[in-house]
């Protein structure tokens, strides 16, 4: 049977095991990497809100806004190929690699259905690139704004907690997307990583994690006079972090069908025309007023945020799909034994409760990183079945074409 190879988590059938195996490992040195860079990106903004400069959607908007450099590279090849003369369609033949495909022996007769697959994996041309750009651009900014706004209006720790669920949210929406089985041993994962944030927040929580003050409008002083306002902006961003990990997985499920530089130039470029006018609302009422960095330090930060966010996200989504959405959500939790180490270096060590939790989430990462990496997971809960991308392809196809009918 004719197959297509797949380079997610999880095998489809047909595929070469050692295929999946090596981009699975190699999704996870990324995901590694990610780590790294967030929890040095993490120590960075602290240091800068220490120094009073604290502007949660101008951080998030400037991040954001750096993506546009990737459309670079595709400009100067647009520009390269035009002067040569040479046609669209040739420039965009060699720009894309398709994918493997290998013949089995034991081949069977679905041709039309292996024909939809291959039209389905057809790399995104730059119109469809830029369609799920737009649509992906406003999840991810809402996903990290509520989360930079939740620390405005409650503490850390709840933000922390409420923030740590979206583990539970991803493995949710999966199942709802079928890129995510509902298995016991993924259950427990997520448990034992909520619990272990669970633990780092509650050490972290102290008198003096108040809400830090951006604002002194009425609007404002309503605001932060509840802080459930805080935990609902640290709840939304658990969920809409869940919904657009899944909703790459569901629209790309594969790293080779599209220019990740293009996308993410895309994303850069909607975020910086599209999210302005919040940024003027938020200042006109006294929310976040727009206001020049006043410390070299500040500058200093805000340059090498932009820097680790450009490399840091795309990095991330690459890792995603080559891995599964629950496996890089439950990963990113990795973050809190590496800055307990971080810490450690900076003269601050971790209380017990804080080795605690940041042993949980490497127990839970490390089982559903297990759990994934098996040829056939455990029985889905709900359905009895596996989830795997070969039947999440066959649903879209079935999809597909009910719509080209209508």
């Amino acid at each position: 049977m004719t197959t297509v190879s797949d380079t997610g988590g999880e095998p489809s059938e047909g595929t070469p095991r050692n295929t999946n195996t090596k981009n699975y490992i190699v999704g996870l040195g990324l995901l590694f990497v990610v780590v790294l860079l967030w929890t040095g990106s993490s120590f960075l903004t602290q240091d800068m809100y220490d120094d009073g400069y604290q502007k949660p959607f101008l951080i998030t908007y400037t991040n954001t806004a750096s993506f546009v450099f990737y459309l670079l590279p595709y400009i100067t090849r647009r520009l390269w190929d035009d002067r040569r003369g040479l046609p669209k369609a040739a420039s965009s033949a060699i720009a894309y690699q398709p994918l493997e495909q290998e013949l089995g022996i034991d081949a069977e007769p679905a041709v039309e259905l292996m024909a939809s697959i291959d039209q389905v994996d057809s790399p995104l041309t730059v119109k469809e690139t830029a369609r799920l750009a737009l649509e992906f651009c406003f999840l991810w900014f809402i996903a990290n704004w509520t989360l930079n706004a939740a620390l405005a209006y409650t503490s850390v720790a709840s933000a922390t907690i409420l923030s740590g669920m979206s583990g539970m949210f991803t493995l949710a929406v999966g199942r709802i997307f079928r890129v995510e089985a509902l298995t016991l041993v993924k259950i427990g994962a997520v448990l034992t990583a909520f619990a272990g944030v669970i633990l780092v927040a509650i050490s972290d929580g102290s008198s003096n994690d108040q809400p830090d003050t951006l604002g002194s409008s009425v609007i404002y002083k309503a605001a932060t006079s509840l802080p459930v306002l805080g935990d609902f902006l640290a709840l939304m961003s658990a969920v809409f972090y869940a919904l657009y990990v899944v909703f790459l997985k569901v629209q790309i499920r594969e790293e080779s069908r599209i220019d990740m530089q293009l996308f993410f130039g895309f994303v850069g470029f909607f975020n910086i025309v599209l999210s302005w006018p919040v940024g003027v609302i938020l200042h006109l009422v006294g929310i976040e007023r727009f206001e020049i960095p006043h410390t070299h330090n500040a500058v200093v930060i805000i340059l090498l945020n932009m820097v680790i966010t450009l490399s840091s996200d795309y990095l991330y989504v690459v890792a995603m799909l080559k891995t599964t959405p629950l496996v890089v959500t439950i990963g990113l939790g990795l973050t809190i034994p590496v800055a307990v180490i971080g810490d450690s270096f900076l003269g601050k060590p971790a209380t017990v409760q804080v080795l605690a939790g940041a042993l949980l989430v490497v127990i839970a990462f490390g089982a559903v990183g297990v759990e994934n990496a098996k040829p056939n997971e455990g029985s889905d809960l709900l359905s009895g079945d596996s989830v795997n991308d070969t039947r999440a392809q066959q649903s879209r196809i079935r999809l597909e074409h009910e719509d080209s009918l209508e």
